[in-house]
């Protein structure tokens, strides 16, 4: 499952320390999935659902976070290192914010295939909160993207090696610039730019401001050519790449799952994915197994650094930001 490291401009944990997070996620992922699969091959999954069904809460003003996490009883029995872990199951909210890992499936899975997905949707929950929420703030998150398909796409089709900026918003010389998909495998950078409408439609590239859609159930139409999203995303990757001097590949991709693309004076760097390309790479993808590499962790954090954020202190901590806020201009 990639890891959604940032999302629009909502606040991402991601940001505070992209050297932990990525591994810790994926090392999250694969204890509580060996624990499931033990207990669904041993016909004990409902001990496991009733283990893990116990709701852990905290009061934010007993202390500050890190002493009061290491104190909290949760799912994990934990020594040393595995303290951190702990720290991040937990969403302070205590209305919604439940522990996302409790498996809380919404019906018995019958087979193991349906044990997966329900895994991979719980998991998806998580990476929604860890992709708009920190510990002490969090971002309101449009519902929309709790069902977008392409999203849902990129975040449970690929290994969890893979760092996904989905619609981030950079801030380049104070002017905000959206762009579509950036995708950091452990050896290079991907820049997407979907072109998809109805199934079997063929796109008509040029060097145009505008392509051509066809179908053979509807009339032509124009479309803006997707190239110029394109090149602007991959001229921000590579600028800031640049600046940080992360040394890594960054391919610029027009992606059209559900139809083709017949372009053949095409840009010699433009890789067109339409659905006679799209799944030897979808698998050649999906095949990687490198680990998480440096340079692939500079260059997210080189990404993050640019991204516009806008989020709120979370309730439960505003009673203690305020105390300090008063403190700060209390006479000694």
């Amino acid at each position: 499952m990639a890891q959604l490291i940032k999302m629009q401009d909502y606040i991402s944990r991601y940001e505070q320390d992209i050297y932990h997070y990525p591994t810790q996620f994926a090392r999250l992922k694969k204890q509580q999935w060996d624990k499931l699969l033990a207990a669904y091959n041993a016909g004990e999954l409902d001990r496991l659902y009733r283990e893990h069904t116990t709701q852990v809460k905290f009061d934010p003003h007993q202390e500050e976070p890190k002493g009061l996490f290491k104190k909290v009883k949760g799912m994990f029995h934990r020594t040393g290192e595995q303290e951190g872990e702990a720290e991040e199951l937990l969403i302070p909210n205590q209305t919604e914010d439940t522990n996302v890992f409790s498996l809380r499936f919404p019906f018995r899975p019958a087979s193991l295939d349906e044990l997966k997905q329900n895994f991979l949707n719980q998991l998806l929950r998580f990476q929604m909160k860890w992709g708009s929420s920190t510990l002490r703030e969090k971002s309101f998150v449009d519902q929309s993207f709790f069902l977008d398909e392409r999203l849902r796409f990129f975040l449970q089709r690929f290994p969890d090696t893979f760092l996904v900026l989905y619609k981030p918003i950079f801030l380049l010389k104070n002017a905000p610039v959206e762009v579509e998909v950036i995708l950091l495998t452990p050896v290079d950078a991907w820049c997407i730019t979907f072109l998809e409408a109805e199934e079997d439609a063929a796109f008509i590239g040029s060097s145009e401001r505008f392509w051509i859609r066809r179908h053979h159930k509807h009339p032509d139409k124009k479309v803006l050519n997707p190239l110029l999203g394109a090149n602007r995303m991959t001229n921000i990757v590579s600028r800031l790449f640049e600046l940080y001097e992360v040394n890594m590949p960054i391919k610029k991709v027009i992606l059209s799952r559900n139809g083709y693309v017949d372009y053949p004076e095409a840009p010699y760097d433009i890789t067109i994915l339409d659905k006679r390309t799209f799944p030897e790479w979808f698998e050649r993808m999906r095949a990687v197994s490198s680990p998480l590499k440096a340079q692939q962790l500079k260059g997210a954090q080189a990404l993050l650094e640019y991204c516009q954020t806008t989020s709120s202190l979370r309730p439960e901590w505003e009673a203690d930001y305020n105390l300090t806020e008063g403190n700060e201009h209390a006479a000694p």
